[in-house]
Formats: C-alpha cells, sequence, structure tokens
C-alpha cells in the first residue's frame, strides 16, 4: 500500500478539561487533507501516545477513519513494549477499519535484535493490514539495524519503516538492501530531504502541521527533477523544523497551530505549555516563511 509521500503524525487536540476535543479533531483532519497530507498517523509520539488510555486510542482511531472516509489513509499508533498487548491492540485498531499500523521499537526492556524481530513479527502476522516500522533510539534507548530491518521487510505486510536514527550509513544499508515496494520514511522533518535525495520515499511529519504546503511543494520539486527549488524551499522550512522542538514536541506544534486559527488545546503532564518566548520565536520562524509564500 502506498501511503503517500507526506504522512503526518497527527497532535491530539483537547479542551479546557484535557479531554479528547473531537470537533476540533475533525478541524484538524480537514485542515491536515487540505495541506498535502496523505496520510494521518494517529496516537504515535506527536499525539501525546504515552498519556493517552487505551479507550481514548481506539475512539480516535474509529473517529479519525470515519471522518477521513477514505480521502487520504489512516495509520494507527499501536506498537508497545508489550507484544501481547500491541498484538491484541493492533487487531482492535484493524477491526475498526484503519489502513495500517505504525509500531515502534519497544522502549525501556531493551531487546536484542532477534527479540526485536521477534516483536515486529508477531504483530505483523497477527493481521491482514500493512504495518511500518518504527526506529527511534532518541526514545527507546534501542536502535533496529539494519540488518534486523530488512529481515523484517521480508515479512509480506511490513512495508515500510520510519526511520529517526539519523544514521545516513544504516539508512542507505535499508535502501540498498529492501525489496521492491519497502519504503523508507524520514522520521525528522529537517532530515526529509536529505534522506530524499539518498532514496527514502518521503516523511513523516510534524511540520506539516503548520507548512504542509510548503512541504508538499518541497517533496514535489524533488520528484520533479527541480533539485534547485527543493533545496530552496529546505533552507526556508530549516527554521521552522528545528524551531518546533526548542522544547518537547508535541508542546510547540500545537501552539503554533493556535496561532493559525486551529485551536488544539494544552498538553497533558508530564509535558507542560512551552516558554512563551519559544512560542514567539516559534510565530516568527513561521511568519517568515508565510510572508514568502
Amino acid at each position: 500500500m502506498d501511503f503517500g509521500r507526506l504522512m503526518t503524525a497527527m497532535v491530539t487536540p483537547f479542551d479546557a478539561g484535557l479531554n479528547i476535543d473531537f470537533q476540533k479533531v475533525d478541524a484538524l483532519v480537514e485542515h491536515l487533507i487540505a495541506t498535502g497530507t496523505t496520510t494521518i498517523v494517529v496516537a504515535g509520539t506527536t499525539g501525546e501516545s504515552p498519556t493517552l488510555s487505551h479507550d481514548e486510542k481506539l475512539a480516535l482511531f474509529q473517529h479519525v477513519v470515519e471522518k477521513v472516509a477514505g480521502r487520504v489513509k489512516v495509520v494507527a499508533g499501536t506498537g508497545s513494549n508489550n507484544t501481547a498487548d500491541s498484538v491484541q491492540f493492533s487487531q482492535e485498531a484493524e477491526a475498526l477499519g484503519v489502513d495500517g499500523l505504525l509500531l515502534v521499537a519497544p522502549y525501556y526492556n531493551k531487546p536484542s535484535q532477534e527479540g526485536l524481530y521477534q516483536h515486529f513479527k508477531t504483530i505483523a502476522e497477527s493481521v491482514k493490514i500493512p504495518c511500518i516500522l518504527y526506529n527511534i533510539p532518541g526514545r527507546t534507548s534501542i536502535n533496529v539495524e539494519a540488518s534486523t530491518q530488512l529481515r523484517l521487510a521480508q515479512i509480506p505486510n511490513i512495508v515500510a519503516t520510519k526511520e529517526s536514527s539519523g544514521d545516513f550509513s544504516q539508512i542507505i544499508d535499508i535502501l540498498s538492501g529492501a525489496p521492491e515496494g519497502f519504503y523508507v520514511y524520514s522520521g525528522d522533518d529537517f532530515l526529509t530531504l536529505p534522506m530524499m535525495s539518498i532514496g527514502a520515499y518521503g516523511i513523516v511529519s510534524v511540520a506539516a502541521h503548520v507548512v504542509g504546503e510548503e512541504m508538499t511543494a518541497m517533496i514535489n520539486a524533488f520528484v520533479e527533477g527541480n533539485l534547485a527549488e527543493a533545496v530552496r524551499l529546505n533552507i526556508e522550512l530549516t527554521p521552522v523544523f528545528k524551531g518546533l522542538f526548542l522544547t518537547t514536541n508535541p508542546t510547540l506544534v500545537k501552539a503554533a497551530l493556535s496561532t493559525q486559527g486551529i485551536e488544539v488545546g494544552g498538553v497533558r503532564l508530564p509535558l507542560v505549555a512551552a516558554d512563551e518566548s519559544l512560542i514567539e520565536e516559534v510565530k516568527k520562524r513561521l511568519k517568515k516563511v508565510k510572508d514568502k509564500a
């Protein structure tokens, strides 16, 4: 399955009491579709998955699937560090009609590479829909090595990987050994163009919440062979890419959405609101990009 080149890891909108606000979810989904998102990832890290309950996640999956109504793909974040729980959760998400699953590497318990392989294999083989690996050593404390990802790529419904290792040697090894139809996505906005230049297919983005049209233009320019334009746009966008991570994600992207009239509320503890100075810095960087558009 082709999830497109601009997947967005959607924030989870909250009301004043920090409960999920489904009206705000509707508005955000429409905004993402209108600005170029090809797949919405629900309940990933950017969606504050660690502080969403099991039932809240299922309600989100169902709601977004119904709201999207086939216009773009919907991927559910169902991975965890408990294989049995991930299997059950993935099956529940599949039953709700999601198009695919995002499976993060097991965090905290630090399995071996064989343990990682068996974990992902077990989950993928418990469902029929496509699965995307998610390697983010900075958050999980474990790296899913290229050799392990390539073993997993042989499983028919493991169709892609979201690579957030930042290790270009590893990424090249994956790209050079991957079977046809296995896609590598950047997990970092600022590495979108560099990774596409060595063969990655696209990005699972945070910044697309606020610069989706500009990112679409950059990706299209690269795909169409207009490298100079892609480089120009990447240079313009990089301050925004980096600005959104001046403090823990998704604090600043939620604040940035608010400045564009898309209200998504605050963040749940243990995350806290960003300092006003950081919000102003992001607003300044966004304005510079929008003024050039």
